[in-house]
């Protein structure tokens, strides 16, 4: 915290403005467990990272374990905030979610209500002060999680009454446009996932369906081998094997290597590369990729992951974890052959090209081999141009809630540090 309190403010512990500080308990830990329906049992994964309880994935105890846990049962107006996995998370328990009661991964805070307001506070705890003393607090420590006393000794600011309700109040109705927007993008994936059912099975405008091997398909497409579609040599290639490329072969510069984390969001991310020599690569040009062929994720729980590489991205090499398909032009689009890969991690359907061993794997073998409905060049261009258009539209909406994520970072640290104060009595920001 700063050694500068703002004006009219006051520096506190959590601790010293509530009445209760205390965490659930694990129905197990009595001998009981889930039941099919009951009394609302919340659980980290139920707390939002937009501030809000989530009740899908509910679990339910009975009303007698329920009476039977008495110092985790929640009241309206309860702060929840998670202290172990995704510790920082909360949530403020509203009238539609009680009767419930909670785990021991998530801490009950019960403010007293006459000194300070619980939007306020729950804006603290997201805060980038807050989280700078979390981090701190779990300096050295292997397993991540808040125990109640590091709770409770969080520190905030705290302004007048008036001053909390204004600063809660434009943080809330920021909050409302994430909510929105995020709304926009749900609605808009499931959309073209629609989509996507419909124009890779069906096609555009057709009258006349045949059987199949991948089902039911228009007349006049024909089913192949995925690695009939890519080029003949080295069409389907995945990274060189383990002692060939190792990170002793990495530079600050050179040919760049292609790792799955580039295309685990299904969208090619360009972050910071390692690099290999010209030697390496040409040891090893067999795994090349280039502008234009679909990398994978090939190991790991996003395995089946995939985005197409940019357009002018410099040619590079696979490193062990990824794989590539080198789409030949003259019989499909690589677009249209990555909506089929995205529906069928949609679907689930990925997970056949997966290998049952510890850590998912994609099987090359199975993946050549894999059928695929293939419609003439033309429509594979219509159907991946319509697809594309809602990919831009999900684009060009998540770049809204990316500016409205880093506009509510910015309000928070002025805000909530009182660098700039709020005029109670209008919407105007005033500086500090």
């Amino acid at each position: 915290m700063s050694n500068t309190v703002p004006e009219g403010w006051e520096e506190f512990c959590l601790k010293d403005l509530s009445d209760v500080i205390t965490k659930g308990t694990t129905p197990t830990t009595g001998g009981s467990g889930y039941v099919q329906s009951g009394i609302k049992y919340f659980r980290v994964e139920n707390i939002s990272r937009s501030g809000f309880i989530e009740e899908k994935d509910l679990k339910f105890i009975s009303q007698e374990t329920h009476d039977s846990l008495k110092r985790s049962q929640l009241k309206v107006g309860d702060l929840l905030v998670s202290i172990a996995g995704a510790i920082g998370r909360s949530a403020i328990v509203g009238k539609n979610n009680v009767p419930a009661n909670t785990n021991q991964a998530v801490g009950i805070v019960r403010l007293r209500h006459n000194e300070v307001i619980t939007p306020f506070v729950r804006y603290s705890i997201e805060s980038p002060m807050v989280a700078r003393q979390l981090n701190d607090a779990q300096a050295g420590n292997a397993q991540i999680n808040l125990n109640l006393e590091q709770l409770g000794s969080l520190r905030f600011y705290r302004p007048p009454l008036s001053e909390q309700q204004k600063i809660a109040a434009i943080l809330s109705s920021v909050d409302e446009v994430i909510e929105k927007t995020r709304a926009q993008i749900d609605k808009l994936k499931d959309l073209k996932t629609g989509m996507m059912q419909e124009l890779l099975t069906k096609g555009i405008g057709h009258t006349e369906f045949k059987d199949s091997p991948v089902g039911r398909i228009p007349e006049v497409w024909s089913v192949v081998d995925l690695q009939m579609a890519c080029e003949s040599k080295y069409g389907i290639v995945d990274g060189p094997f383990g002692s060939n490329l190792k990170t002793e072969h990495y530079q600050e510069s050179g040919i760049p290597v292609f790792q799955s984390g580039l295309v685990t969001s299904n969208q090619f991310i360009k972050r910071e590369y390692v690099y290999v020599n010209q030697e390496k690569f040409n040891e090893q040009k067999r795994s090349s990729a280039k502008a234009g062929d679909i990398l994978m994720a090939k190991i790991g729980m996003r395995a089946g992951a995939c985005a197409i590489i940019p357009k002018n991205h410099p040619e590079g090499i696979l490193a062990g974890n990824s794989l590539k398909m080198s789409v030949d032009s003259n019989k499909a689009i690589a677009d249209y052959i990555l909506g089929i890969l995205h529906l069928m991690q949609s679907t689930g359907e990925i997970r056949r090209l997966l290998t049952e061993t510890a850590q998912p794997a994609v099987s090359i073998t199975t993946l050549k081999k894999m059928k695929i409905a293939l419609p003439p060049l033309d429509e594979q261009k219509a159907i991946s141009e319509t697809l594309g258009s809602l990919d831009a539209k999900v684009l060009r909406t998540k770049e809204k809630l990316d500016q409205t994520l880093r506009l509510k970072k910015a309000l928070m640290q002025d805000l909530l540090t009182g660098k700039v104060r709020v005029n109670v009595d209008t919407c105007e920001l005033a500086d500090a």
